[in-house]
C-alpha cells in the first residue's frame, strides 16, 4: 500500500501549526533584545541573556524526537501530544514575560519560551515525513516553510502596527513598552489556536498503518551494536577539550560564557562514556544509549549536511541577536534602550525582519520549486546561502534604513532555502521509525552554532570591534558564504 496523496488544503491543516509557532520564535527573535536592554541590560550582557534559547533547543529536541518515535496514543497520535503540550507552555510563556519586573524573570521565561517552542517544533519536522508520501516531501516542507515565514511576518510587525495605531511605544521611565507588552499577548494566543488547527483537523496513521505502508520497520543501522563495539577513547577526548578550553578562558580572560560551552564539552564526553558502558552491558535501548548511538552513527548525508547547517545558523543567530544594536546605533544614531530614536529603530527592525520572512513564505512557494527542477536541489541551496550573505554584506554600504528592505530580500531567500532544501534532501533518506530521533539530532547543529555565537561572538567583539556591533554582519556573510561551499559536497538523492 502506498499512503494517499495530499491535496494543498491537506498539507496545510498538517504544517498551520508552524505558522503559530513561528509567530511566537519572531517575536522572540526581534523583541528579546530589546526587552533586555529595556531591563537594563547591556550590550555585552546580550550573547549570555541568549544562551538559554539555543541551550535548550540542545537539551530538548534529540529528547523529544526519541520520545515522539515511541509514542503513541490512540486518538492523540504521536506528534500531536507534543504539539499541545509545547504551545500550552509557550503561550503561558508570552502571556508572562512582558510582565517581567526584572531581568532575571525575562531571562528565565526566555528559557521556557524557547524549550516550550521546541518541545512542540521538532515533532512537526517528522511529522511532514509522517503523514506524506517520499515524493511530496519537498512540497511538504515547502508548504511548512511558507507558513513559517507568514508566522514570522505576523509576529514581526505586531509592535510596529500597534505604534501606527496609537500604543505607547515608550515606557514612562523604562521597561518594556506597550506594542512589546501588547504583541506578546496576542501572540501566545494566535500560537495557542494556529497549534490547535492543526491538532484537530489531521489524523496520523497508526504503527498499524505505517506498518501496512512499508514504513516504520525498514533496514537501518543498528546504532546501539556500533556503539557497544566503540572505544572510550573519544568520551575522553571530548572531556579533555572542555577541560582545555576552561584554562584557556580563564588564562586569557575571555568572556563568562564560554565556560558554558566547555562544560557542554565536557558533559557530552561523560554522557558518551556512560551510553558506551551501557551499550556493552546490553542495555542500549535506554533513551540516553539510543540517543548517543544514533548521533554517532548518523548517515553520511546527514553529516555532510550537518556542516552546512552548523555554519547557516552561525550566520542567523549573529543577525537575531545583533540587529536591533546595529540598526539602532549605526542607522538611528543611538545606542541608548531608553530613547525614543532606540525604540523606533527596535519597531523598524520587527519591519525587516517581516520583509525578510514575507520573501522567504514567497520564495518557498514559487522561487525554490523553480529553481531546483532546473538546478537541482543541491545547487538551489548553495545559490540562496550566497543570495544571503550579499545582503548580510550590503549592511556596510547602505546607509539610509529604509534600504536595509533590500538587504533583507536576499536574508529572506536564504531563510527560504535553509528552512526548506536540508530537510527535502534529508527527509527522504532517512528511515521512518527513526524519523523524530534523526531530525532532532539534525537541529543540534542548528543549535550548536547558536551556542558558539552566544559564547564566543562576545570575546571576538570585545577584543577586536569594542562598541561597534556592525562588524558582526561581517562574520554572518562569511559563514553563509563557507556554508555555501559545505554544499559542494551534498548531493541529494537522485541528483547527479
Amino acid at each position: 500500500m502506498e499512503k494517499p496523496r495530499q491535496s494543498w488544503a491537506g498539507l496545510a491543516n498538517i504544517s498551520f501549526g508552524f505558522f503559530g509557532i513561528q509567530i511566537g520564535f519572531a517575536l522572540q527573535n526581534a523583541n528579546m533584545s530589546r526587552v533586555f536592554q529595556s531591563l537594563g541590560a547591556s550590550l555585552d550582557d546580550l550573547p549570555a541573556l541568549w544562551v538559554a534559547a539555543p541551550l535548550t533547543g540542545l537539551l530538548v529536541q534529540p529528547v523529544i524526537g526519541h520520545m515522539s518515535d515511541r509514542t503513541w496514543l490512540g486518538r492523540l497520535g504521536r506528534r500531536r501530544p507534543y504539539f499541545v503540550a509545547g504551545a500550552v507552555l509557550a503561550a503561558l510563556s508570552l502571556l508572562l514575560m512582558p510582565l517581567s519586573p526584572v531581568l532575571l524573570a525575562a531571562a528565565m521565561l526566555l528559557w521556557l519560551l524557547d524549550a516550550s517552542l521546541n518541545v512542540s517544533m521538532e515533532p512537526f519536522r517528522a511529522f511532514v515525513g509522517d503523514m506524506l508520501r517520499k515524493d511530496q516531501h519537498t512540497s511538504g516542507y515547502a508548504v511548512q516553510t511558507a507558513f513559517i515565514g507568514l508566522g514570522a511576518v505576523v509576529g514581526s510587525l505586531f509592535p510596529y502596527l500597534l505604534d501606527h495605531l496609537g500604543v505607547a511605544n515608550e515606557a514612562p521611565g523604562g521597561g518594556i513598552p506597550d506594542t512589546v507588552r501588547y504583541s506578546f499577548w496576542a501572540g501566545g494566543l494566535a500560537l495557542f489556536a494556529a497549534v490547535m488547527w492543526t491538532v484537530l483537523s489531521t489524523r496520523e496513521y497508526s504503527p498499524e498503518e505505517q506498518a501496512a505502508f512499508g514504513e516504520g520497520a525498514e533496514a537501518h543501522a543498528d546504532t546501539s551494536a556500533a556503539l557497544a563495539a566503540r572505544g572510550s577513547g573519544p568520551s575522553f577526548w571530548w572531556i579533555a577539550a572542555g577541560a582545555l578550553l576552561t584554562v584557556i578562558t580563564e588564562q586569557f580572560g575571555l568572556e563568562k560564557e564560554v565556560y558554558l560551552l566547555a562544560a557542554l564539552l565536557i558533559g557530552y564526553g561523560l554522557l558518551s562514556y556512560i551510553a558506551i558502558r551501557l551499550a556493552r552491558a546490553g542495555r542500549s535501548q535506554g533513551m540516553l544509549a539510543s540517543i548517543v548511538g544514533d548521533f554517532s552513527g548518523m548517515p553520511p548525508i546527514m553529516k555532510r549536511l550537518a556542516v552546512v547547517q552548523f555554519f547557516s545558523w552561525s550566520a542567523l543567530f549573529i543577525m537575531w541577536i545583533n540587529t536591533t544594536p546595529i540598526v539602532a546605533q549605526d542607522f538611528f544614531g543611538s545606542a541608548d534602550p531608553d530613547s525614543a530614536a532606540y525604540q523606533e529603530a527596535g519597531n523598524w527592525v520587527g519591519v525587516l525582519f517581516s520583509v525578510y520572512n514575507g520573501v522567504a513564505a514567497v520564495a518557498a512557494l514559487a522561487l525554490l520549486p523553480l529553481l531546483s527542477r532546473r538546478l537541482g536541489k543541491a545547487k538551489t541551496h548553495m545559490l540562496c546561502l550566497l543570495a544571503g550573505a550579499a545582503g548580510y554584506a550590503s549592511f556596510f554600504v547602505i546607509k539610509d534604513p529604509q534600504w536595509l528592505i533590500a538587504s533583507e530580500i536576499g536574508v529572506g531567500i536564504a531563510w527560504a532555502s535553509i528552512l526548506a532544501m536540508p530537510y527535502a534532501i534529508l527527509a527522504s533518506s532517512l528511515p521512518q521509525a527513526k524519523l523524530g530521533i534523526y531530525m532532532g539530532l539534525f537541529n543540534v547543529f542548528v543549535v550548536i552554532p547558536q551556542l558558539l555565537v552566544a559564547t564566543v561572538m562576545g570575546s571576538i567583539m570585545k577584543a577586536f570591534f569594542p562598541g561597534e556591533p556592525i562588524w558582526t554582519m561581517a562574520f554572518a556573510a562569511g559563514s553563509l558564504v563557507l556554508a555555501a561551499l559545505a554544499m559542494t559536497r551534498v548531493t541529494a538523492p537522485g541528483e547527479a
